[in-house]
């Protein structure tokens, strides 16, 4: 599928100025967002955790944000990872997903097939996961943690959980 690129055109009747200030996303016009998530929290809280979306929307099920920057080629958010909180082992089978720790330090567990390993991601690290290949995230620490997550594609599909993951069965709310 061929992404149209109209939004990096500048509007005939848009100055310069203006049509690169709305493809900013500042700090000040953004919040966490605890919901985009909550079906995960509300079945066990240890999957709490909130996103604030910059650049599209991101695999979290989420529809639309207004308050993004248009997605041409991937998606960009930050995440928040309480202390003792996870995000529990998911695939997507359509993209390339990236973490890049900026506060904290994240357990990050990595399963295809038989395949099984594990490391510790500390701040300023960064891993690219590709596509097909499950991961998961926990925050062992008494801090929270925090990280940028890209995503290779402007609308990526919703993960998947392995079939015997409690979250498998869970119906989520649209």
């Amino acid at each position: 599928m061929t992404q149209s690129i109209a939004t990096w055109k500048r509007p005939e009747d848009m100055s310069f100025s203006d049509w690169i200030e709305s493809r900013v996303a500042r700090f000040a016009g953004r919040k966490y967002d605890w919901n985009a998530l909550k079906f995960q929290a509300d079945f066990d809280p240890k999957y709490r955790r909130a996103q604030m979306r910059y650049i599209g929307t991101g695999a979290t099920g989420v529809a639309d944000d207004s308050n993004t920057i248009p997605a041409e080629h991937f998606t960009f958010s930050t995440m928040v990872l309480p202390s003792q909180c996870e995000g529990p082992l998911h695939v997507h089978d359509d993209v390339e997903e990236v973490f890049f720790v900026l506060k904290g330090r994240i357990r990050l567990y990595l399963k295809e097939g038989d395949n099984y390993t594990e490391t510790v991601l500390h701040e300023r690290d960064v891993v690219s996961v590709p596509p097909g290949i499950y991961r998961g995230l926990l925050n062992e620490s008494e801090e929270e943690a925090l990280m940028c997550v890209m995503l290779g594609t402007p609308k990526p599909q919703i993960p998947t959980y392995p079939d015997d993951h409690p979250l498998s069965k869970i119906k989520r709310q649209s």
